[in-house]
């Protein structure tokens, strides 16, 4: 039991609120943060938004910098609608990958709640930012901030010169290929300096001013105009297969204009920023709800903050981590916040208080005793997929009632292939973790080939996967966006990934405009 606090040793009381109490707050979280839990976390940069601004931050991805779209003001619109209806609440807070790590508060929160959502955000997340490797790889959280600011600058100065109409199509085409223009497979380069961004400015603007749209119309010449699709040299030279479209556009495109291009690698080096946080859903929110759940229970038993106030962070924590069954109306899917939280709390426990399966399962960190090393390293070194794959336990699946479905599109009924015995937890497990693997899950979509001295002709690929097709109708509308950009014949192949067999063959030139 914790004991009485006194009312003098406690951070707050009551649920008001004001800026010296959060400073108060944040210390003491804080430094119970790097004492007990040896967290490492970028400098934090508080703001207190109302309800209206974190509706308005949703529409624009989260982030505190960004470029006009009218996707944007649509999505706003949609996420007002619902809050104003009650079908939908709002975040209790929101934060941003970057240094410094920006945290946004919603003024409306209680003391009690800005406490749970401080050590949520500006510690566990922050650290996981700050930490985790395919954060430190694929992003770049010092240069971020002042690349929106260039993006959005930018984009204004396009608008201003070139039309809002001439700039919304390329931003269309763009946001329509966003999972598309990511880097899965290879570092992406780092962003570019101020003062490089200033000269490319300048070189941009030059060239815009030098271009000669004349030579695009150019007939393909008769001694290039012969099949070369198994040219190796030439798909050696363009790097093809290529995984990224955007970038490939962006480097080959032969109608775009600079400024064309230069609003393609925004959205892609937007969309790159977003990627390691599609793999990390249940380890970023696995990581803050441990860590807010633990400071907590912490500064409680150390008196620092009231009965009322645990009472009213539990009754928030417990609203964070449920999980709906089955067959609840609410039901949307796993958790990421409770099965992440499970997760932590279960390796906690094995390496403090262990079973005999768990020593057969996990010989390394049963018994371990330094469960903050185990999490630090697990938290440093995972994503999702590898996660689950690594540290799922027999007790956590029986508690989730995990199985396995085996449902085969010419059997004309499910049949459960793999329950709680010790043949199923491995299967179990490897199909979990299969589920949360963002490659598994995306189109497998590659630039096979195109003779830029030829016909020009852009050749896509699709890796079919288990006979799961691309739907016809956003198949059809990609490719047109893909065409705008392209300025040539697009066609994409459905290829069987397993047998290599074409299924079928899809261009711009069969798609009505």
């Amino acid at each position: 039991m914790a004991r009485q606090a006194s009312k003098s040793s406690l951070l707050f009381s009551g649920s008001d609120w004001d800026f010296k109490t959060l400073s108060r707050t944040y210390d003491a979280i804080e430094a119970i943060a790097v004492e007990e839990l040896h967290l490492d976390t970028y400098p934090v940069q508080m703001e207190i938004i109302s309800s209206q601004q974190m509706l308005d931050a949703y529409s624009s991805v989260g982030m505190p910098l960004m470029y006009h779209h009218w996707s944007f003001g649509k999505h706003f619109l949609h996420q007002d609608l619902l809050y104003r209806k009650g079908g939908r609440g709002l975040a209790y807070e929101l934060v941003i990958n970057s240094n410094p790590c920006i945290v946004y508060l919603m003024e409306e929160n209680t003391m009690a709640l800005q406490a749970l959502v401080t050590a949520h955000a500006a510690l566990g997340h922050n650290h996981f930012f700050k930490n985790n490797q395919l954060f430190k790889q694929w992003t770049d959280a010092g240069a971020i901030l002042s690349y929106l600011d260039f993006a959005k600058g930018y984009i204004v100065r396009c608008e201003e010169r070139h039309g809002l109409a001439a700039v919304e199509t390329v931003l269309d085409s763009a946001h329509a290929l966003m999972a598309q223009g990511v880097f899965r497979y290879h570092r992406p380069p780092k962003l570019s300096s101020e003062r490089q961004r200033e000269g490319l400015r300048e070189r941009l603007e030059y060239e815009e001013h030098s271009y000669n749209d004349l030579w695009r119309t150019l007939p393909p010449s008769p001694q290039r105009s012969h099949d070369k699709r198994q040219d190796p040299e030439r798909k050696k030279s363009l790097n093809l297969p290529e995984e990224n479209l955007l970038y490939f556009l962006e480097k080959n495109s032969l109608v775009l204009e600079p400024w064309q291009r230069e609003i393609i690698r925004i959205v892609r080096v937007i969309a790159q920023y977003f990627y390691p946080q599609r793999q990390t859903q249940v380890m970023n929110e696995g990581c803050a709800t441990f860590v807010h759940y633990t400071l907590m229970n912490m500064l409680f038993d150390r008196g620092q903050i009231s009965e009322g106030a645990m009472l009213e962070i539990l009754r928030n924590h417990s609203n964070v981590i449920f999980q709906p069954a089955f067959d609840d109306p609410r039901f949307s899917g796993i958790n990421p916040y409770a099965l992440g939280l499970d997760m932590m709390q279960d390796i906690q426990r094995i390496s403090t208080e262990p079973t005999a399966e768990d020593r057969d399962w996990f010989p390394d960190i049963a018994g371990h005793g330094n469960w903050r090393e185990i999490l630090l390293d697990a938290w440093a070194d995972h994503r999702d997929e590898s996660f689950i794959r690594q540290y799922l336990s027999p007790t956590l699946i029986r508690k989730w009632r995990f199985f396995v479905l085996s449902d085969a599109a010419d059997q004309p009924h499910c049949q459960v292939a793999s329950i709680h015995n010790e043949r199923g937890y491995d299967k179990i497990r490897a199909a979990l973790a299969h589920s949360y693997e963002v490659g598994a899950n995306q189109p497998d979509i590659q630039v096979v080939d195109v003779d830029l001295l030829g016909d020009r002709h852009l050749r896509l690929q699709h890796k079919v996967n288990d006979g799961i097709l691309l739907d016809d109708a956003s198949r059809d509308a990609t490719l047109r966006h893909i065409r705008r950009l392209w300025g040539y014949e697009v066609s994409l192949a459905a290829v069987d990934a397993e047998t290599g067999v074409t299924i079928h063959e899809r261009s711009t030139s069969q798609i009505s405009e």
